[in-house]
């Protein structure tokens, strides 16, 4: 069975990690366009690569949580693709080898000349940090008013499955919401969130609870 899994913050928070709706989110001490957009970057690229040097520091230290390893046991059985709006590297390191990143990478960086020329990067980035066109490195990640370049082969992914699994995101919010609109007639949701904001029907299965408990009830029974 072909299974797309679309995840959000919601996922990763079960690991430590701040989200962006949070009251005490990654966002709060900073306007978002400081530290999130190409303008941001042009006025000063000093705070926003310190900004996410400190999302870097972080990640290196928290680990995949019950929802991460349930979605990579899956892959036992099924022919599953991962599709995240998260920039971590936690369902990697959980074993799923099939992952689309919708809004870039936080272990990567890349050129600021030549947008294809994209690196590992576990350190701090910092200014005079060059790549080998000598122009600053930059992180590689999606910022507001950039185009998001997997979002076709997300979609085609969705065309394709047979099963959805929601997690950690809202189907109401961009790009859950958008991307579902492909799904055949016949696939069958599954939708994992506290606060569910849709109701159970035929084609849709909800688990009103946290990722880490309502994906490992998804994967039993998909088994």
């Amino acid at each position: 069975m072909k299974i797309a899994v679309l995840t959000g913050a919601g996922v990763s928070a079960e690991s430590g990690i701040k989200t962006f709706r949070d009251s005490d989110g990654l966002w709060e001490g900073h306007d978002v366009m400081e530290v999130a957009s190409p303008e941001g970057f042009q006025r000063n690229p000093a705070v926003v690569l310190d900004f996410y040097n400190q999302r870097r520091r972080q990640l290196l230290t928290v680990q995949p949580n019950a929802a991460h390893l349930a979605l990579a046991k899956l892959e036992k059985n099924h022919e599953i693709t991962i599709i995240t709006q998260n920039v971590d590297d936690l369902h990697e390191r959980a074993g799923s080898t099939n992952v689309i990143h919708l809004h870039g990478e936080l272990l990567k960086v890349r050129s600021t000349f030549d947008e294809d020329l994209i690196l590992d990067w576990k350190n701090d980035l910092n200014l005079g940090d060059f790549c080998e066109h000598n122009h600053q490195l930059r992180p590689h990640i999606v910022w507001f008013g950039e185009m998001v370049p997997m979002i076709e082969v997300a979609a085609e992914i969705v065309e394709q499955a047979d099963a959805i699994i929601i997690v950690g995101t809202s189907m109401q919010v961009y790009p859950a919401a958008g991307l579902v609109q492909y799904a055949k007639e016949d696939a069958h949701i599954y939708f994992v969130d506290p606060k569910p904001s849709i109701s159970e029907n035929k084609r849709i299965t909800v688990f009103a609870e946290n990722a880490s408990t309502g994906i490992p009830k998804v994967v039993e029974l998909l088994k």
